[in-house]
């Protein structure tokens, strides 16, 4: 993945959520955006409080970057509870998971990420200790094996996804709370975006807030990496002022275009105009055309290419907008997918 796609990627790799940690919020009331989820996440945490008992577990969906396992180290904070950090790829057998279940503290919170991909082993021993605070442990094996039921400290689980249509339905029920993140609007991008400059020490203008925040593609993570990466350029090559020409030509030198566009995106978008017309046109016919891989076509660019209108999936294959089109600088065929009848977009 070229050095462009992971300035805009919504994942993140281990160092980079190393930088992250000193940027999260660490209370409720910092936590910026979300607002429906945060306060229904406040009264869910407040309720459990004043019962003295630990919450409903939580089941948290969305894309990459937008606060889940942040939410997940808030809840922990906010209950005074300690907090077990794991992975659904990370339990494959069962006994992993009963491995860390048997060890959890009365009241602590167990955050699993990207909990879809947990081993269907694992999955069912969870659904167990959810409801009842139970797990059976299987000795032995064959007719002779028995299951030795191991009673468990009450907890809060906090399970996140970014595939919520691959949880089963029975794991999905257990949840008591779901809370569904949204990609954040510009205007809230530009708060994160003054809260994560003042942490940095860096002095973010309102002009340019607005010139990183409109390139972030709707996500924090994206937001963040954007300013540090303005802020390196500003401190090399404009005497470490930060003003919306630093961050323009920062963002510009990076390849992320006014619409948070990157070299990947546009290429796609020149493919389908400039090779094929604007289609429709099959993925792998695309992929070949962008020299990358289908998968890499399909997961990496085509969500946000769809998100901002640029592109359609239609039975025939992959078209490009009217609004592609013009983002290109070209004056959209009457054809064009989404074109209006007098040939405007």
């Amino acid at each position: 993945m070229s050095l462009e796609r992971d300035l805009v990627s919504p994942d993140a790799d281990g160092d980079e959520r190393a930088i992250e940690a000193a940027l999260r919020p660490k209370r409720l009331s910092e936590f910026i955006g979300q607002g429906r989820v945060r306060e229904q996440l406040s009264l869910v945490l407040e309720g459990a409080l004043r019962r003295g008992r630990p919450p409903d577990h939580v089941l948290m969906s969305g894309a990459p970057g937008l606060g889940k396992t942040t939410l997940a180290m808030i809840i922990a904070a906010e209950l005074g509870a300690p907090l077990r950090l794991s992975s659904g790829p990370a339990l494959e057998r069962a006994g992993d998971l009963a491995a860390i279940l048997s060890t959890l503290a009365e009241g602590e919170v167990l955050f699993i990420d990207e909990i879809h991909r947990m081993a269907r082993p694992a999955e069912e021993m969870l659904y167990l200790a959810m409801e009842d605070f139970r797990v059976d442990i299987v000795v032995g094996k064959g007719p002779g094996a028995t299951a030795i039921p191991l009673d468990i400290a009450p907890f809060t689980l906090v399970g996140a996804t970014t595939r919520a249509g691959l949880l089963p339905a029975p794991l999905r029920d257990r949840f008591g709370f779901v809370a569904h993140m949204d990609f954040y609007t510009p205007e809230e991008l530009e708060q994160v975006l003054y809260r994560s400059a003042r942490l940095l020490g860096v002095t973010l203008p309102p002009d340019a807030a607005r010139e990183i925040a409109r390139r972030s593609r709707g996500t924090p993570r994206i937001a963040n990496r954007l300013l540090r990466r303005v802020r390196d350029f500003s401190e090399v090559r404009a005497g470490g002022e930060v003003s919306r020409e630093t961050a323009a030509a920062a963002l510009n030198l990076y390849e992320v275009d006014a619409e948070g566009l990157d070299r990947l995106d546009r290429a796609v978008l020149g493919a389908l105009l400039h090779k094929f017309g604007g289609g429709p046109v099959g993925l792998s016919t695309l992929a070949v055309a962008v020299g990358e891989e289908p998968e890499t076509v399909e997961v990496v660019a085509e969500p946000f290419l769809v998100r901002q209108g640029l592109i359609a999936r239609t039975p025939r294959g992959r078209v490009a907008t009217a609004a592609a089109w013009t983002h290109l600088g070209l004056s959209p065929p009457p054809t064009a997918f989404g074109a209006s009848p007098g040939g405007g977009v």
